[in-house]
């Protein structure tokens, strides 16, 4: 018989792969096929960052989706939703004769990314054993790394052909859907269905304006940080790839966001964070011709990014312990609306100064975005280590002894 432990193993890889193909390819990789993009359908940097937004408008539309479909039909539902939102997506993208269809099938893919982060928090909350929760969490999450890691090599194996690396993605897309549906188990609910109460903890409060200020910069590099490599850099589409793939790679130690949130607490690492990413972003509008810098400041990105979305997740759960999906999707729906506004916004400003400006505003609102710090900064247990938690004050061994789950 499989133990409990191999079986959450197999349940968190699931998971993980599920948010490497809607994230890191579905969605994401639109950034990274910009340049391209932008010459087969003769766009312009507005047009580019409109469509962006059109996917993260879509994205928040699905996050309510998801939350719904996972109070009522169980974590399952939803995550077979995204997969298959996700091969959908990326198929059309695939098969696009024009920027009609382009847009249609980037707002699908996008629609993915938010029917899986609520379902997969939920299940993972619910399967996981509260020792191992918040890694299982933080590794499921790093699964954006992995997928922006992967469609890099991807997109240089089909150099010349793109409309390749779309259908690879669909491929991908559809066959971790298949694992998703033998792994994940149907999840009973055991509270009544509905809205939490309260709506609104006092914890979102900051939660909420952070998430979006998050949003806000990030679309900078998510949508416009391939473009600006070649663009105004220079660089051409091997090295400007090597930049995403880099971005990807790193972005894989996200994973380790529960172990390094326990010890520094959410607030430095939120704040801390947030700098960090500042900086990341700055150095992409002032080092844009240097392939080093570009280097470094992909690998900043990545890695605080996953992380900040890591801290974001575990904020969220632990502002509705009783409603985890809940707490992730009202957390990721304003993350996504500050991407909605910030995509057309930089592009915008790239099209009347220069991208580097569109880049050094949302340096600017991530600095902004420490103001939102969470107050709390105490640590207690969750998982073996010592760890966040408005939950439990009790070590993981005392905590398994009284019978707790």
């Amino acid at each position: 018989m499989v133990s409990s432990y191999k079986r959450e193993l197999t349940f968190t890889a699931a998971g993980l792969s599920l948010i490497a193909v809607s994230y890191g390819l579905a969605r994401y990789a639109y950034g990274l096929f910009a340049p391209t993009l932008r010459t087969e359908f003769g766009l312009d940097g507005g047009t580019l960052g409109a469509i962006a937004a059109g996917s993260y408008v879509a994205y928040c539309l699905a996050v309510i989706a998801s939350t719904a479909v996972t109070t009522r039909w169980g974590a399952r539902a939803g995550a077979l939703a995204a997969g298959t939102t996700a091969t959908a997506g990326t198929s059309l993208i695939a098969a696009a004769p024009n920027a009609g269809v382009l847009a249609l099938g980037v707002v699908l893919a996008g629609a993915s990314t938010g029917l899986a982060s609520p379902s997969l928090a939920d299940a993972v909350s619910r399967v996981v054993r509260v020792t191992r929760r918040d890694r299982a969490q933080s590794v499921v999450n790093a699964g954006t790394g992995l997928g922006v890691l992967v469609s890099g090599p991807v997109s240089l194996l089909a150099v010349g052909d793109w409309r390749m690396a779309w259908w690879a993605f669909a491929a991908a897309s559809a066959l971790v859907t298949l694992w998703i549906a033998r792994v994940v188990p149907p999840v009973k609910h055991d509270r009544a269905r509905g809205l939490p109460s309260p709506l609104f903890p006092p914890a979102t409060g900051r939660l909420l304006p952070a998430a979006a200020t998050l949003g806000l910069a990030s679309a900078a590099i998510w949508t416009f940080g391939r473009d600006i490599a070649v663009s105004i850099g220079g660089l051409d589409e091997t090295a400007s790839t090597v930049v995403w793939i880099v971005l990807g790679a790193v972005g894989l130690a996200g994973a380790f966001t529960a172990e390094l949130t326990s010890r520094a607490g959410l607030r430095r690492a939120w704040s801390a964070g947030m700098v960090l990413f500042a900086a990341a972003t700055a150095l992409f509008a002032l080092a844009t011709r240097s392939l080093p810098a570009l280097v470094v400041a992909a690998a900043l990105f990545g890695a605080v990014y996953i992380g900040l979305t890591g801290v974001l997740i575990l904020w969220g759960t632990r502002a509705y312990p009783a409603a985890p999906a809940f707490g992730v999707g009202v957390a990721f729906l304003m993350l996504a609306l500050g991407q909605a506004a910030g995509a057309p916004l930089i592009g915008l400003l790239g099209d009347l100064l220069d991208l580097r400006a569109g880049f050094l505003a949302a340096a600017g609102i991530a600095v902004l975005g420490v103001l939102f710090a969470p107050k709390e900064a105490t640590t207690t247990y969750n998982f073996g280590v010592r760890s966040l938690s408005g939950v439990s004050t009790v070590p993981p061994e005392r905590e398994s002894r009284a019978g707790c789950a």
